[in-house]
């Protein structure tokens, strides 16, 4: 996934860094070549430390994210993002770590299809399912 931000970039992945554990590489747009986002960009971005590129690598998990050049993203729900998880317990930590100022849409439970499961919307708007495998 690749996450858009208005502005709170690195406060979103330094919470996911907190949440997932990894290494996070973060370039700024002070970083970058100085033509690479103007001041003069739709949307503007004038704060040269605000988030060119981000990416958290945890496991098989690579999450990238930046502050969006063209201005604040829209919020939406169309899409989530799903983690496969090893363990219940490793569910059970990641709901409550994302969870952390969120909202649950559906509570952590065994389902029927044979899954701990459960899906939330993080403190920065970000939907997230989580689903680990149950042995039978």
């Amino acid at each position: 996934p690749y996450l858009f931000f208005g502005g709170d970039c690195r406060d979103a992945m330094n919470f996911y860094q907190d949440c997932f554990g990894g290494s996070l590489e973060i370039m700024t747009y002070a970083d970058g070549p100085a033509d690479a986002c103007p001041d003069a960009c739709p949307g503007g971005v004038a704060d040269k430390d605000k988030i060119m590129h981000a990416c958290l690598t945890a496991g098989d998990l690579v999450l990238m994210a930046s502050d969006n050049p063209m201005g604040p993203p829209l919020a939406g729900d169309a899409v989530s993002i799903s983690v496969h998880c090893e363990s219940v317990a490793e569910t059970e930590r990641l709901f409550a770590a994302l969870g952390r100022g969120g909202t649950v849409k559906m509570a952590l439970a065994d389902t029927f299809w044979g899954a701990h499961f459960g899906m939330l919307a993080d403190r920065f708007g970000f939907h997230w399912m989580l689903n680990c495998p149950l042995e039978r």
